[in-house]
Order: C-alpha cells, then structure tokens, then sequence
C-alpha cells in the first residue's frame, strides 16, 4: 500500500472515531467511548485533568446522566498523520436539554476538540483529548440541576 493511501485510511479511521465518540455520548454508549480511547489515555473537558478511560467516562456520566436529550455536533475536522501517531481538531457544538426534555431550556457550549491518537495493534486510539470551550449559553442549574 502506498504511503498516501495509508495516510488517508488514518485520517478517515480518526475522523470515524471522533464521530462515533460523539454519537456515543449522545446514546450513552460508554462501552462504545472506551474503545476508543487507550488505556493510558489522559483529558481536560474544562473541570481540570482525567487520567485513565474511568476518570474520562466518569466525568461525561456525572452531566450526561443529569440531563435528557443531548446533541454533539462535529464539524471542520482537521487531522494529520506522522506514521503511528496523529493530531486532529475538530468543533463542536453539544446542546443538552433538561431530564424533562424542555426545549425551552438548553444549554450548549461552542468549542474545539483537540485529540491525540496513536496507532495501536492496527486501530486508532485517542491518547489526550483536551476541550477548549469558546462559549456557553442556557443555565447549568437547570439542565444539569447544579
């Protein structure tokens, strides 16, 4: 295989797991999340550093249980590849609505996923997963009841 072909198969298997990362918040399918990310993979979601895939999952349960029906749109993807590591950023807009589902009542944030990846035993795997929220709007109390 040539090296173009082998860089654009990375590039689309890394855009393919930041969208089913996505979806799967969205489906609270944690099992699907913890595929994705390596064992030793670290995160700053905007609360601080999480160490380890149970850290990072924990913290997504802790708001994503609080409140009903959640969209995480990704956009504008950009992602380089060096062999078996790679970077990529991505926006997102994450709208979340309160447990009773009031569309009257949502709170999203506009921001940028920054993500590191290595290739490991033939997959793609997210490394460190830093959010640099941009905006936010709607009421904490009320979506999330903090």
């Amino acid at each position: 295989m040539s090296a173009e072909l082998e860089t654009l198969l990375a590039i689309r298997a890394v855009k393919q797991n930041i969208i089913a990362f996505a979806r799967a918040m969205d489906d609270r399918d944690w099992a699907a999340i913890r595929a994705i990310l390596a064992e030793d993979a670290v995160a700053d979601m905007g609360t601080g550093r999480l160490e380890g895939p149970e850290a990072i999952i924990g913290l997504m349960q802790y708001f994503l249980d609080r409140c009903g029906t959640t969209q995480h749109l990704i956009g504008n993807i950009v992602v380089t590849v060096a062999g078996d590591t790679a970077e990529s950023r991505a926006y997102v807009h994450d709208s979340h609505l309160p447990a009773d589902d009031d569309p009257g009542a949502v709170y999203f944030t506009l921001g940028d996923y920054n993500d590191r990846w290595e290739r490991r035993d033939g997959r793609w795997r997210m490394i460190e997963r830093i959010k640099h929220n941009r905006a936010s709007a709607g009421s904490l109390e009320r979506v999330f009841g903090l």
